[in-house]
């Protein structure tokens, strides 16, 4: 009996491994590729035909986790003004008790495999909420198959983290077929698109000025509220490509408790700041009061601006930059990007039990 189960581990090791070894030798083609995946979501997104539904939706959870959990997190502040129900985010094995059959929840998983998205899929049908999907295959695309939820399939093969440009834009398509916002964000995608293309040489130019500094340091990254999103997926983007620990908080929230933290001169930390035009006046000057308690205790700080006339340009624009650097730091530290073996190793012991 052991045996046959060895031959089922080392079968999946073996799907993994093949994978993993696509994904190293593409992931800098899967950078470059960013707006590529955008553009192709989006034409994915208006040619899925969705089925609408008699329920008054009157609140929205997005579920997810890791690569395929950030887009939620940055598409509700990217829709914050234009978003006439409250949406959600959850990352957990759970979900509020605040669902119910008036809630769209929209699972989100790349793989369809995720457990946490899965059991939380489970607690939304219990509820009778109204469920779409987003994912590339497995479980989940079955699911939605099998019970006629609205789902997006996007393509798969990629790392989860990789494939953040196929998934987001779905997040846009979903959330306006079911009249949670008005705006279609389509003409801001193509905006989005074209001005990435045309600065894309020179955001490799910064992406690697950023990395100079932030090599062998550890990097603190703030962002202004609205965009902590941005923030977010750089932190993880640090963490998995980079392998290196980081963290990151918003103002002015952290003007009210972590700015008290800054009491002692460490040269190992590096100071990222993600700023926009449009960051609200006030917490553009507590950004300027930070620096100079943060000139006192490292010697590393650096100002990364935006660019792009909406929310979502600016947005993107900061991820793709982030996104390089990420990358950048595991190629000047000669380290694999891809590889995740702590990810899989917790995984395999989970599947223990």
């Amino acid at each position: 009996m052991r045996i046959e189960v060895n031959k089922i581990e080392f079968l999946i090791f073996t799907d993994l491994l093949k994978e993993f070894t696509k994904a190293r030798i593409s992931m800098k083609e899967l950078i470059e590729d960013f707006t590529k995946h955008l553009a192709q979501s989006i034409n994915i997104s208006e040619n899925t035909s969705l089925n609408t539904t008699d329920k008054q939706i009157t609140s929205v959870l997005i579920c997810g986790l890791g690569g395929s959990g950030i887009g939620g997190t940055v598409v509700s502040q990217v829709v914050a003004d234009d978003a006439k129900l409250p949406i959600v985010i959850n990352k957990d094995y759970k979900i509020p008790a605040f669902v119910n059959s008036s809630t769209l929840v929209i699972v989100c998983s790349y793989s369809g495999n995720t457990e946490e998205s899965l059991e939380m899929l489970e607690q939304a049908q219990a509820k009778n909420a109204e469920i779409a999907c987003i994912t590339s295959g497995g479980n989940l695309q079955e699911i939605a198959k099998e019970k006629g939820y609205n789902h997006i399939i996007i393509p798969g093969g990629n790392p989860p983290r990789a494939a953040f440009g196929l998934a987001f834009p779905t997040l846009f398509r979903l959330l306006k077929h079911y009249k949670v916002i008005d705006e279609d964000y389509t003409s801001q995608f193509s905006n989005a698109i074209c001005l990435i293309n045309e600065e894309e040489e020179h955001i490799i130019t910064e992406a690697k000025k950023v990395t100079e500094k932030l090599f062998g340091k550890i990097p603190v990254i703030y962002s202004d509220a609205w965009y902590e999103g941005v923030a977010v997926r750089f932190r993880q983007q640090i963490n998995e490509n980079g392998k290196m620990l980081c963290w990151h908080h918003a103002i002015p929230e952290m003007n009210h408790n972590e700015l008290v933290g800054w009491t002692t001169k460490n040269e190992d930390l590096a100071v990222v700041i993600f700023r926009n035009e449009d960051d609200y006046f006030r917490t553009q000057k507590r950004m300027e009061v930070n620096k100079t308690v943060f000139e006192k205790y490292t010697s590393t700080i650096l100002e990364i601006y935006s660019k792009g006339n909406t929310r979502l340009e600016k947005a993107l624009y900061l991820i793709h930059l982030g996104d390089w650097v990420s990358f950048l730091l595991a190629e000047k530290k000669g380290i694999d990007v891809t590889e995740v073996d702590v990810i899989t190793n917790l995984k395999n012991e989970l599947a223990k039990i």
